[in-house]
């Protein structure tokens, strides 16, 4: 049995895939991934032996490069999954696909025409519609003012999404000969998607217009080693703060590594930067301050009074499974949801707003580092799940077994 894991996202979006991709391997499963290519990820994936289809530049490439006209470029990537896909998935019997949905449906569009079964996932429930939340954006477009009925911005989602995304997709689809569809959300989720989020951390509630499956999250086990110099920082003192915000740019908080260390003196603790794609640097010489580059969080977050973050669903659940505090200051997509939780999980605090300040940053900490938000962390780490890979290869295996079709649009 092949399959063809696909996603056109950032680290965050890829690794999970690569833990799906390790428990397929262990069930017997011949794998691949097609994914934006990650210099960071890439020893570790050979180190997995999952051979690594790269599709494009990656995406810090593309964002640090001139904004395109982005109705062209969603075009042109959609376009392009019919031949990247077409050539990644040969021989293949599945492609499940994770990501931008108008770039997944190009992709699914893909698997129609060689005849395999397609299935989708997301890392966040806020992908899904929902009468129960509302969509991350409009698709593009503007939404009327002061609406708030969960239902009518999904149903404006899906128009918007037709809309901008619909002749594209349409156009790509006539070219090699398949009908046009007629909700582009629709093709590219189905009707069956799958839900890769932690039960506590991300729910799935009930009623919606979705057979949604919960697999819960994929975790890539990270057994590498802290380097020493990091290691000989934490032994040196308390546990410090961890700043971080992943592929985030940060630009909405000018000097938030300054800031951030500086609220952190301020409740008294030692900082651990994390640059990121912000390039966070460390702001004066004093030894109550360390940076660093790509490390096991898995490893580190155990070791840390706190963790500040950007609310990425992996760092969200890296942080939450180590029973650390969070504070997350959102940015974009699902981030404001996965503050939300965080805060009504009383496991951390989420920032009001993406742009910091001292003061702001202050206060947040002041909750995150209080006794009881450490106890309540502790407490539903014990909760969290760690066999959602396990769960959702299972289940793959089992429905290209009995060759059950993907629904149509």
């Amino acid at each position: 049995m092949r399959v063809l894991l696909w996603t056109y996202d950032t680290r965050g979006g890829i690794e999970p895939l690569i833990g799906l991709a390790v428990q397929l391997q262990a069930l017997g499963a011949e794998v691949r991934v097609c994914a934006p290519p990650d210099e960071q990820l890439a020893e570790r994936i050979a180190g997995y032996g999952v051979p690594m289809v790269p599709f494009r530049d990656s995406l810090r490439a593309a964002a640090s490069a001139t904004t395109p006209d982005l109705h062209q470029y969603v075009n042109e990537l959609i376009g392009e999954q019919f031949e990247t896909v077409a050539a990644a998935a040969e021989g293949c019997d599945a492609l499940l696909a994770t990501g931008f949905m108008p770039i997944a449906a190009g992709a699914r569009s893909a698997t129609e025409k060689l005849g395999i079964h397609y299935q989708y996932a997301t890392y966040s429930p806020t992908n899904l519609p929902s009468p129960h939340h509302p969509p991350e954006t409009s698709a593009g477009a503007p939404v009327p003012p002061g609406l708030i009925d969960n239902q009518m911005l999904w149903d404006i989602h899906g128009q918007n999404a037709n809309a901008i995304f619909g002749p594209m997709l349409n156009g790509h689809r006539a070219s090699i000969g398949l009908p046009p569809v007629f909700s582009v959300r629709r093709h590219a989720l189905t009707d069956h998607p799958w839900l890769a989020a932690d039960p506590i951390l991300g729910p799935w509630q009930k009623p919606a217009d979705l057979d949604v499956v919960q697999t819960g999250a994929w975790l890539l086990r990270d057994d590498r080693p802290l380097p020493p110099e990091l290691l000989a920082f934490l032994d040196a003192g308390p546990p410090p703060v961890y700043v971080g915000f992943g592929s985030m740019a940060m630009g909405g908080s000018k000097d938030i590594a300054g800031v951030a260390i500086e609220a952190i003196r301020a409740q008294g603790h030692r900082t651990l930067l994390a640059r990121g794609w912000a390039d966070l640097a460390l702001i004066d010489e004093r030894d109550d301050c360390f940076a660093v580059g790509e490390v096991n969080q898995q490893a580190l977050f155990g070791r840390v009074a706190a963790v500040v973050h950007h609310g990425g669903s992996g760092t969200t659940r890296t942080a939450a499974l180590a029973g650390a505090p969070q504070v997350v200051i959102p940015q974009v997509g699902d981030q404001p949801y996965w503050a939300g939780r965080v805060a009504e999980l009383g496991i951390g605090t989420a920032h009001i707003g993406p742009t910091v300040t001292t003061e702001s940053l202050s206060a947040a900490l002041k909750t995150a580092l209080a006794p009881e938000t450490r106890a309540r962390s502790s407490a539903v780490a014990g909760t969290i799940r760690t066999d959602g890979a396990t769960v959702a290869a299972t289940l793959l295996i089992e429905t290209i077994s009995q060759k059950r079709p993907s629904a149509s649009a």
